[in-house]
């Protein structure tokens, strides 16, 4: 009988842990916000739902299995803990004890609020690295050649976000940032023909960008202020990763 129980027990466990697992799109969600808020890389989220595309609708139901399992197994310790004080009413030193853990459990918790900006800057990194190395190609955008708005827009793509076409055209969407509170995944903009933006990157951190770069004829990572020819042509940044 105590084994039947058990059972019932774990399948009940089980049947919770797979509604948790399921996620529905609001409106404003994008492919890169629901892998961030549930701890998963974009192409993790993909592969776990058959998705042939980052574009997601209004009301779709996605698979987070990964980040609802992590869930269950934290709610099984709570019962052994609470039977413990209850089982040595005679050991009031226990209650003391008990402070100290608990103080620093507050503190632990503000870290890892900090550390949710460096892993949206790694999905950044993670699709951006996925184009390096392509040959340079005035009007590309795919594998055999690619342009720098070109580059922007592909790896925008990977995280649920569309891009116009051109590098005019992405200066217009977002919000401007200044050059001192840039983040990974701003858009940063250069005028090398006089005529305003006319280059695009996407600045991946610690004073680096990745850009479709003609002069080298593929797309690179490269320093952005250090480097005096894209110091003396920047115009601005603009972010559209919320």
């Amino acid at each position: 009988m105590k084994a039947f129980r058990i059972l019932l027990m774990a399948a009940a466990l089980g049947s919770g842990g797979a509604l948790a697992a399921s996620y529905t799109v609001k409106s404003g969600d994008t492919l890169y916000k629901v892998a961030l808020a549930h701890n998963l890389e974009p192409a993790e989220l993909m592969r776990l739902n058959s998705l042939n595309s980052s574009t997601l609708e209004v009301g779709q139901k996605l698979n987070v299995g990964a980040a609802a399992a992590a869930q269950a197994p934290a709610a099984r310790p709570a019962a052994p803990q609470a039977a413990r004080p209850a089982a040595q009413p005679a050991r009031p030193a226990a209650q003391p004890a008990a402070r100290p853990v608990t103080r620093p459990a507050a503190p632990a918790a503000r870290p890892a609020q900090a550390a949710a900006p460096s892993r949206g800057g790694a999905f950044v990194r993670t699709a951006a690295t996925r184009y390096l190395g392509i040959r340079y190609a005035l009007g590309g955008t795919g594998g055999g050649g690619i342009d720098c708005s070109g580059f922007t827009m592909r790896v925008f793509q990977q995280m649920g976000i569309n891009l116009p076409r051109t590098a005019s055209g992405q200066w217009r969407v977002g919000h401007a940032v200044n050059s001192r509170n840039l983040q990974a995944g701003d858009l940063v903009f250069f005028n090398t023909t006089g005529r305003g933006a006319s280059h695009v990157g996407v600045y991946v951190g610690s004073g680096m960008m990745a850009n479709a770069n003609s002069y080298q004829g593929r797309t690179v990572i490269e320093p952005l202020f250090s480097n005096p020819y894209w110091a003396s042509r920047y115009i601005g940044a603009r972010r559209v990763l919320s």
